[in-house]
């Protein structure tokens, strides 16, 4: 009889940092996951305490967190407020939960700080013995669609007017929804994207001079006072 791999054989950790391509990190974890039939987590961490955190990297985490429990993550770990270098906290995290492989983005450095600092996957290679790392290319033609087109993002709040939903700066009991508005390059008015967490679930709509485009689908029973998520 041959052997049965065990579901424990195999235990994947995703790294995931401020950026666009999270999500797409942490598809891959999942996926890989899947072919080995193995756990995996996702980890992420930040110099910042949480509360310290911009609305935008806020919005992020949010949606990492979502996207990890809705795929089925063992865990999502963030580790704020460090002062360790990044590989220690990886090594700890991985050693931690017996993780036999790690994925992380490819890392933006150049030659100098090669030479001076040491290459990022070569000093992780050292620190995690008998662990495989996969390296997951940055995704350009996201970078360029996400990042380039839109400003720093912002807190914002959606609440109900006549024509449908309105974009606000100001809090106010009649706010419905909480998020990050992510207003176009370029221009003088309220256009963008407008991302929030309702239902447990991330969404995003465009938003034209101030107004929402798009149909939202309000949850029974919202509670306008209660604090969503951005």
């Amino acid at each position: 009889m041959g052997n049965i791999k065990s579901h424990m054989d195999e235990r994947i950790l995703v790294c995931v940092y401020y950026g666009p391509n999270g999500e797409r990190l942490i598809r891959r974890g999942y996926e890989l996951s899947q072919l080995s039939d193995s756990p995996f987590y996702v980890l992420t961490v930040d110099k910042l305490s949480s509360d310290e955190f911009d609305a935008e990297k806020t919005s992020y985490i949010d949606q990492w967190r979502e996207l990890s429990k809705e795929l089925g993550a063992e865990k999502f770990i963030l580790k704020d407020n460090e002062s360790r270098p990044i590989v220690k906290v990886i090594k700890e995290i991985a050693y931690k939960h017996n993780i036999t492989q790690v994925i992380i983005g490819e890392m933006p450095q150049n030659r100098w700080e090669e030479i001076t600092k040491g290459s990022f996957v070569n000093v992780l290679l050292r620190e995690l013995v008998f662990v495989d790392i996969h390296i997951v290319s940055v995704d350009r033609a996201l970078k360029v669609s996400d990042e380039a087109m839109y400003e720093k993002g912002i807190r914002g709040f959606l609440r109900r007017d006549e024509a449908g939903f309105l974009l606000s700066f100001s809090k106010s009991k009649q706010n419905l929804f909480e998020g990050v508005f992510y207003k176009e390059i370029g221009t003088d008015f309220n256009n963008g994207i407008f991302k929030f967490v309702c239902g447990g679930k991330s969404h995003q709509v465009r938003v034209m001079e101030d107004h929402v485009i798009e149909e939202i689908k309000e949850p029974p029973n919202i509670n306008v006072n209660e604090k969503p998520r951005g």
